[in-house]
């Protein structure tokens, strides 16, 4: 179980996006971006845990209208499209003054995870881990869908091990951008990819959508028109 006064929940919402021009703060259902992930976060953590970390003042005031402190922008340096989710959060708990045990991390472009989702998490998560994230079911299977391309131009199987139906196949999952609780001490000594202890949390497709291009804008719009 998570301790909130040691807990560090983090939104990153940076200036630039290649994808969408100022996608996080950029209206989406009647609202920007961002504000669905705001509100998420306050209805269930203190404000004063929440941190939106941004390089941008218009996502700032935002932040502040709903009543969060944002007292500093983030460096240049730690926002740039190559800037790593691993170094921004190093860099917000370089900020605080305080001893933080668990981070939670929560990216704008999920705006359709919900409250549940969040309390499920928080009810799985312990410190022996070093991250539980949220997953959904992948609709690529690298043993029956991946092909390569040999110097000839044919497509040959990805791996030897290829199966014949998707039903013969192990199950795989992809991580959905939703949620990531990460626990402070690893995330300090090792990079994500080095994880392993990781527990997953599985999401619906709807909950999922993880917006990332126009494509992924004109979905979440038309699932939040018909929610």
């Amino acid at each position: 179980m998570i301790n909130l006064q040691e807990t560090l929940v983090i939104i990153p919402a940076r200036k630039g996006s290649k994808g969408i021009s100022g996608k996080n703060k950029k209206i989406l259902g009647g609202k920007p971006l961002i504000q669905y992930t705001i509100d998420i976060a306050i209805a269930l953590f203190p404000k004063e845990i929440i941190c939106v970390s941004t390089d941008d003042e218009d996502i700032q005031l935002l932040a502040e209208k709903s009543g969060l402190k944002v007292p500093y922008l983030r460096e240049d340096k730690y926002s740039g499209d190559k800037t790593s989710g691993r170094e921004v959060i190093l860099y917000e708990l370089s900020k605080q003054d305080r001893k933080i045990s668990t981070i939670i991390y929560l990216q704008p472009t999920s705006p359709l995870r919900t409250i549940k989702n969040l309390e499920e998490t928080i009810e799985q998560y312990h410190e022996e881990m070093d991250m539980l994230v949220s997953v959904v079911d992948s609709k690529v299977n690298p043993f029956y869908n991946f092909f390569l391309e040999d110097n000839h131009g044919f497509l040959k199987p990805f791996s030897q091990n290829q199966v014949k139906n998707r039903q013969d196949s192990p199950k795989f999952y992809q991580f959905n951008g939703a949620i990531y609780i990460i626990n402070s001490k690893s995330i300090k000594e090792k990079e994500v990819s080095q994880f392993k202890k990781i527990t997953k949390y599985v999401m619906n497709k709807f909950e999922s959508i993880d917006i990332d291009d126009d494509f992924d804008w004109f979905v979440a719009e038309q699932l939040l028109k018909n929610r």
